[in-house]
């Protein structure tokens, strides 16, 4: 079940949903929107190999904005620290973000229950676009699960700004398991 916005200020003023900075002028029917901070990073490799750190560079939106080419993709970050021990954020983009050609986490909305941090944002501009640091840019929702809760304990918890891939981390558990397995 999704939490209206009704419920979502209510379960923040009761400490089930953390949003910090929360702002009451935030609210929708069913979502709370999330602002663009200035940080954001830009791979600085051809190829992103999974099993290798991926190298990259930080950089800051100008106020007077970021141009963004089509085919650009960048990783930003929400101004709100945003999380939950009882219920799942969901990350949408904004359909006005969307209907400008902007693509926001298409593929990784899923946010773990227990996670809390900074939302990583992967920017896809499908159109030349602007980006402004505090821009509405997306939405959080928040699902109700069912089911035991085992809450999140992993490799991005606790997030400050945006965050590089770190699928390597996998790779390096997974690689030792079958090592040892195979001895």
């Amino acid at each position: 079940m999704i939490l209206t916005g009704l419920k979502i200020s209510e379960e923040v003023m009761k400490g089930n949903i953390i949003i910090n900075d929360y702002n009451p002028a935030q609210i929708s029917t069913n979502s709370y929107d999330l602002r663009l901070d200035k940080q954001y990073i830009q791979y600085t490799e051809s190829v992103i190999d999974p099993k290798k750190k991926v190298e990259f560079e930080v950089n800051e939106i100008p106020v007077t904005g970021l141009h963004l080419k089509a085919g650009d993709f960048i990783l930003a970050s929400s101004l709100e620290t945003i999380g939950s021990t009882k219920y799942v954020p969901l990350i949408h983009a904004k359909s006005g973000t969307a209907r400008s050609g902007l693509f926001v986490h298409i593929t990784a909305d899923l946010i773990d229950i227990g996670s809390v941090g900074n939302v990583t944002f992967q920017l896809y501009a499908t159109v030349p676009t602007i980006l402004y640091p505090g821009m509405l840019l997306a939405q959080v929702t928040f699902w109700k699960p069912m089911g035991e809760i085992v809450l999140y304990d992993g490799k991005y918890q606790s997030s400050k700004g945006p965050q590089p891939s770190k699928t390597y981390l996998d790779y390096v558990s997974t690689e030792s398991s079958l090592e040892k397995s195979s001895a």
